[in-house]
């Protein structure tokens, strides 16, 4: 079940603002960037970088996932092991807003989501 207009707009504006604070100056985009995306019910946080052999080919990583849960009204917070499987972020597993997620992965007080 995709988000409401409003859940969507209000999701948007939530990406804006951590990508605006966290995505990496203009002139290293190319070699590094950042991007929200959304599919059903979840929010997901890549990191883009060009393949370090075949330039041209581009590798997206899945840092941070946020997953709407409609009957608690909270979204559950993932984060991407070394194993390559999304993981329940233990020192906050919810947050009650999608603000709130973003707020927790761009402290990344842990060093879970960014390393």
């Amino acid at each position: 079940m995709a988000f409401s207009e409003f859940e969507a707009k209000k999701i948007e504006r939530a990406a804006s603002e951590f990508l605006e604070d966290r995505r990496p100056p203009v002139e290293i985009r190319p070699k590094l960037d950042l991007d929200v995306r959304v599919s059903g019910q979840s929010v997901q946080i890549v990191e883009i970088r060009p393949h370090f052999r075949e330039l041209s080919t581009i590798i997206e990583s899945p840092v941070a996932k946020a997953t709407y849960i409609k009957k608690s009204q909270r979204w559950k917070i993932y984060w991407m092991r070394s194993d390559l499987k999304w993981h329940s972020y233990t020192p906050e597993p919810e947050s009650r807003s999608i603000e709130e997620f973003f707020a927790i992965v761009n402290a990344d007080e842990n060093s879970c989501f960014f390393g």
